[in-house]
């Protein structure tokens, strides 16, 4: 071969190695910008929902497709009790499979969780790490098969695996890095669909709570009296008194543990009761509830508010309850004006006299209801004069903050009650819970408030 020849061959030579050195860069461009189209593609679905069932479906549609894979599955990761679990699973056998539970490091998925390292398996029956558990269930066959973690902000959150290679080929090397790159995307989306589903589901728990305490609300209040009540109604013997009771209640949560009843006793005696349960919202709803049904259903006209309190109390009792009632009930025989009481370690009462005197209510005490089983009750007697005035209230009212936490107290209590004597019952119980509230200055209400107030006065002819 001359000089020429040979020149001429370098020269062809270095052109094809040129054209060669070209066109794997074109093929390597086109391939890295068909992987970009992917993982852009990935991106868009799964960022066209926010919800979790509709994530996961679009999260496995879309791996199958971009892997060329006969099937795909995200298994989350749930910490708490340290396990794998399918969130979704298709197809008939879909309930069967959510019902499975990995250990974390049992199987491949749950190597690929523990270890954070992806895995690519040729022959899966031939993996020492192999777990036929879902295949069983499903009764489908895994040839072969890739799995990589999901990991969003350090955290392994699932692991996503794509199974069977369609055409019967195996998954290469460039799957494992294709099936990583969009791994990162799927995990973020996920993590923030979980937290939306957790989000929908506290709110929705928590809008179902509420609906369910508006109607607690209304049970409980079902069970109180409303408006007034006049003793005796029936007036055509010209009755010389007559007894007016009205009452008020405001729980601090949507149900309370304050209470209070009032119903005639025969033609002229009027009972009525006015408690407060310990604590505060549901369990103190239902103790004011059982309370209120034994009081109801235990008293009878031969019996008095002694008697009945000792024998509520022995149904209340529990050694293992911390659950217990304050109460004051009262019987007064509207004709004479006497009026037999008992107190349950109550609020002391006050009496509004005609005469313009506001007088506390004193006896003898007794325990709450429900604080010892063989306590036996006492009855006290006082006689209301026609124009007295009886009133009841909670610690609702007297032990109501401001921001300084200072106490409204009896002192303020009874300089209301002196200066509102003469007013509508309505207005009298109106007064008392608007100079609560201006003395509060808007604070949150920390307890109950309930007052009951009962008039025995000249009935009209």
């Amino acid at each position: 071969m001359n000089i020429v020849s040979g020149v001429l061959l370098l020269a062809c030579l270095a052109v094809v190695a040129g054209w060669l050195r070209s066109e794997r860069k074109r093929n390597s461009a086109e391939m890295e910008l068909g992987r970009t189209m992917q993982l852009f593609d990935v991106s868009l679905e799964v960022n066209s929902t926010i919800h979790k069932e509709d994530l996961l479906v679009k999260i496995m549609e879309t791996s199958s497709r971009i892997m060329n894979a006969e099937a795909s599955s995200v298994i989350l990761v749930d910490e708490a009790k340290g396990e794998l679990f399918f969130d979704l699973a298709l197809g008939t056998k879909g309930d069967e499979v959510r019902e499975i539970r990995l250990k974390i490091g049992e199987g491949i998925a749950g190597w690929v969780a523990q270890t954070g390292q992806s895995v690519k398996i040729d022959d899966a029956a031939q993996d020492e790490r192999w777990s036929s558990k879902v295949a069983k269930r499903v009764d489908y066959p895994t040839r072969n098969l890739l799995c990589v973690p999901l990991i969003s902000k350090g955290k392994i959150i699932g692991v996503l695996q794509v199974l069977n290679k369609r055409e019967g080929d195996h998954f290469t090397d460039r799957d494992v890095q294709l099936l990583e790159s969009i791994a990162s995307p799927i995990a973020a989306s996920l993590e923030n669909a979980m937290l939306y589903d957790a989000l929908e589901k506290t709110t929705a728990a928590k809008e179902r709570m509420q609906s369910e305490l508006r109607i607690a609300t209304d049970i409980q209040m079902g069970f109180l009296p409303r408006g007034s009540l006049l003793v005796p109604d029936d007036w055509s013997g010209s009755p010389a008194a007559m007894a007016e009771t009205q009452a008020f209640i405001r729980p601090a949560r949507e149900v309370g543990g304050d209470f209070y009843d009032f119903f005639r006793i025969g033609d002229n005696r009027l009972f009525f009761v006015l408690g407060d349960v310990s604590d505060k919202g549901i369990p103190a709803a239902l103790f004011m509830a059982v309370t209120m049904t034994l009081l109801k259903g235990k008293m009878t006209a031969e019996m008095t508010p002694g008697e009945l309190l000792t024998a509520v109390n022995q149904e209340l009792y529990k050694d293992d309850s911390s659950m217990f009632a304050t109460i004051f009930c009262g019987l007064l025989d509207v004709d004479t004006g006497q009026l037999l009481y008992c107190d349950g370690g109550h609020c002391p009462p006050y009496i509004l006299r005609q005469a313009g005197d506001v007088e506390q209510l004193k006896g003898i005490k007794g325990l709450p209801l429900g604080v010892m089983e063989d306590m036996a009750y006492r009855d006290n007697e006082v006689t209301l004069a026609l124009g007295d005035r009886l009133i009841l209230y909670t610690d609702g009212i007297t032990e109501a903050e401001n921001s300084q936490l200072e106490q409204y107290g009896f002192t303020r209590l009874q300089q209301l009650l002196s200066h509102e004597q003469a007013s509508h019952q309505t207005r009298l119980l109106e007064r008392m819970v608007e100079d609560v509230d201006h003395f509060t200055s808007g604070a949150i209400q920390s307890d109950d408030i309930a007052v009951l107030v009962v008039d025995r006065k000249a009935s009209k002819m």
